[in-house]
């Protein structure tokens, strides 16, 4: 029962794919439009097998398990 006994080894199938999902992700995070739908049509022309899929979900799950950074107050001492 060690803190590492959950941990499993998900090495992708497609790097490359689970980077572009990665991407995709960083870019819904961030509201931007334009960078989501250059990556969607990329993800349609170059992706062709389920595993290319899953790589590209796995890469999106893996930033969104990351939590966003809550922006630091601005606490200044008044005189």
């Amino acid at each position: 029962m060690g803190l590492f006994s959950r941990k499993t080894n998900d090495t992708p199938a497609n790097p490359q794919m689970a980077e572009l999902g990665r991407e995709f992700a960083i870019a819904r995070r961030h509201g931007d439009r334009k960078t989501m739908r250059r990556i969607g049509c990329e993800y349609t022309n170059t992706a062709s097998t389920d595993a290319d899929a899953a790589s590209f979900q796995q890469g999106q799950n893996a930033y969104d398990s990351i939590p966003p950074i809550k922006p630091a107050r601005n606490r200044r001492k008044s005189r």
